[in-house]
């Protein structure tokens, strides 16, 4: 296995999307976990 650095470049942008989708996932488990917990919660009296 041999490290070559212009294909390490060309590939840069296949990487951006990875971390793009990735953020992505997260940020919906967390957009749900807070709408279900509205939904969900009881309120204190």
């Amino acid at each position: 296995m041999e490290f070559n650095p212009v294909r390490f470049v060309e590939m840069l942008p296949n990487l951006g999307y990875g971390m793009l989708g990735i953020f992505v996932v997260i940020g919906a488990i967390v957009i749900s976990t807070y709408v279900l917990n509205a939904i969900f919660s009881r309120k204190k009296q």
